[in-house]
């Protein structure tokens, strides 16, 4: 009877010891894999994994003169083409351009259509409350362009009365023309580009065209199809800085900027700007977030 009672107690005990080895193992496999989902979710999270797997950045535009157009030989050129080359050659990515509908630039960015928009975005609170935007690399102002036979007519507010004037959708330009009283009794209607704008005026479906001011400068340059019209003098609205804009909380941000910050200081984005004569608009630029 000891003997069996003996044999019964090794048995439970070896049985003990190696439940016991399985639950250190079942732990161990535990915090592994527990881990593993901790690091896929960080990966998953970081906007910039998800760009650089890719190997390409994706950005949205429209095109418009001086930042992002088709040159002579049908190869998309500009301000924000070459700028936006220059930072992803920096970052070791692609640089992958996409027209957008301006008005639906935020929903193509929170699909990942796009990864960022890149075309002379203003930058604004709400837009900051959306989206992750880049530190302020261009100064901006909106401006009235009129057939050049018409500059000195739309002086006052008073002048505007029935005037048809014409922006584009989802645009700074927009807003002025709904939200200043020098437009108060104009007669608005909005389009899909600044370039439409610009046509408008010059077939005369419209008066008033509410445009970029950077716009001007490499659009109604002599020679150029709009060489007959005029941005309207003494008369500017809505002075503004250009941003980048990134989905909400991007870690990309960050990066960009300080590869902007790069550019500025080595005096490359200066010379970006001087070739599309945007060289007085660069502002000083510091990164506050260092």
């Amino acid at each position: 009877m000891k003997k069996i009672l003996a044999l019964l107690m090794a048995g439970a005990m070896a049985a003990t010891a190696f439940a016991g080895c399985s639950a250190n193992v079942n732990s161990n496999s535990g915090s592994d894999a527990t881990k593993g989902a901790t690091d896929a979710t960080a990966a998953a999270d970081s906007d910039w994994a998800y760009i650089s797997d890719k190997g390409k950045l994706t950005i949205g535009i429209t095109y418009f003169e001086p930042m992002n157009y088709l040159g002579e030989d049908g190869k998309l050129t500009g301000f924000e083409t070459d700028f936006a080359t220059a930072v992803c050659e920096e970052l070791g990515v692609t640089p992958n351009f996409q027209e957008i509908e301006w008005d639906s630039k935020e929903i193509e960015l929170n699909a990942k259509t796009i990864d960022c928009i890149w075309n002379g975005l203003t930058i604004t609170a709400e837009r900051e409350e959306n989206m992750s935007i880049s530190l302020p690399y261009m100064a901006n102002k909106q401006v009235m362009v009129v057939k050049a036979e018409n500059a000195d007519k739309y002086k006052t507010a008073d002048d505007m009365k029935d005037v048809k004037v014409v922006a584009e959708a989802g645009s700074a330009g927009e807003e002025v023309a709904k939200g200043e009283k020098f437009f108060a009794d104009a007669k608005y209607t909005p389009a899909d580009s600044q370039a439409k704008c610009l046509l408008e005026v010059k077939s005369g479906t419209s008066d008033v065209a509410i445009i970029d001011y950077v716009m001007s400068i490499g659009t109604l340059r002599a020679g150029s199809d709009y060489a007959d019209l005029k941005v309207v003098e003494d008369q500017e609205f809505s002075p503004e800085v250009y941003g980048i804009a990134f989905r909400k909380g991007s870690d990309t941000t960050a990066k960009v900027n300080d590869t902007i910050m790069k550019l500025y200081t080595d005096g490359k984005l200066q010379e970006i700007a001087k070739k599309y004569n945007l060289e007085d608009q660069i502002p000083k630029i510091n990164n506050t977030e260092e």
